[in-house]
């Protein structure tokens, strides 16, 4: 829907791979298709800084525009494509129900403002609402927060015309409660929270199943994530709340390292102390576990979920053997 029809439409060739996917073979692709346009996960940007930090010493690439979702992109792999790959990554946001919606409009390290055109890309931003629909950031009772608040990324289901917005799904199959639940009112909720801007950009806080509390602190994983992944030593980075009895929660980061590089506690030590650097004091992992793979969903989210789950079920079978 969003790459295949679109080519079509206008006459312009596609690139399409069913391999298991690798920095050296994205690259390689690239190079020998001449690929101008593409999309690529924040997961594959991440892999691909990592295994090629100069890829244009290697590979002869023709890219002009650049867009990336599914996870928040972070200021480490924005420079990375700006820099090494010689363009501006559009982040954008959207869901299965709902399409994207939202998005930065760059063209080759530029806005087309001459004719009308697109947006400047502002790093770290999810973008502004694409022209048509009617997307608010609300709280709990539908009403639209303030400049700068979080709540919740929501899409009204009529668009600027007053006319129902054609992106919508129907419903959920067979489960009408679930379908209800999706909004309040006019507007359906994504379940992404987000603050606005007073330009009307959307700056990304986390899923709301994935914000903890830890010490009285709310935290959100995005931003330690992405402090994370600055570390040469780390390919990427999860993160989630760890129970602890004292404080409700602890601040617990899982680890995949990039290639060359060994955990141990003389590294959980150096990232510690490199997030300590760069964040509030609160918010560094007081925990480090080095994994060799993310759970990842088919279209590049990090399932955090899964792993919050396997700390609350190793917090139980910790009470229970303390207790027998």
């Amino acid at each position: 829907m969003d790459a295949l029809l679109p080519s079509l439409y206008f006459g312009r060739p596609i690139v399409a791979c069913s391999a298991r996917f690798s920095p050296e073979l994205a690259f390689t692709l690239m190079q020998e298709h001449g690929v101008t346009h593409t999309f690529l996960f924040p997961t594959a940007l991440k892999a691909m800084m990592k295994s090629h930090p100069e890829p244009r010493r290697q590979f002869r690439l023709k890219l002009q525009a650049m867009m990336s979702a599914g996870e928040a992109v972070g200021d480490a792999v924005f420079g990375y494509c700006r820099d090494q790959l010689g363009v501006i990554v559009n982040e954008m946001f959207g869901q299965t129900e709902i399409n994207y919606v939202v998005g930065n409009c760059s063209m080759n390290g530029r806005s087309s403002d001459g004719d009308g055109v697109g947006w400047p890309a502002r790093p770290g931003s999810m973008g502004r609402p694409y022209p048509g629909h009617r997307v608010a950031v609300i709280d709990d009772d539908g009403n639209e927060c303030p400049t700068d608040v979080p709540g919740d990324v929501a899409v009204n289901r009529y668009d600027v015309h007053g006319e129902p917005d054609p992106i919508f799904f129907l419903g959920y199959w067979r489960n009408e409660g679930a379908t209800r639940r999706k909004s309040t009112g006019d507007w359906c909720r994504t379940g992404d929270l987000a603050t606005r801007d007073a330009d009307g950009y959307l700056w990304y806080q986390g899923r709301a199943d994935d914000v903890f509390k830890a010490a009285g602190y709310r935290i959100g994983p995005s931003e330690i994530e992405n402090c994370l992944v600055k570390h040469p030593a780390v390919a990427n980075a999860a993160v989630v709340p760890k129970p602890d009895a004292e404080r409700g929660a602890l601040v617990k980061a899982f680890v995949v390292l990039a290639a060359g590089h060994v955990g141990g506690d003389a590294l959980i030590v150096e990232l510690q102390q490199h997030v300590r650097g760069k964040l509030a004091p609160y918010e560094y992992p007081k925990e480090i576990e080095f994994i060799d793979a993310l759970p990842m969903t088919t279209t590049g989210k990090v399932q955090r979920r899964v792993l919050r789950l396997r700390e609350e079920e190793r917090a139980k079978a910790a009470g229970m053997s303390s207790r027998a």
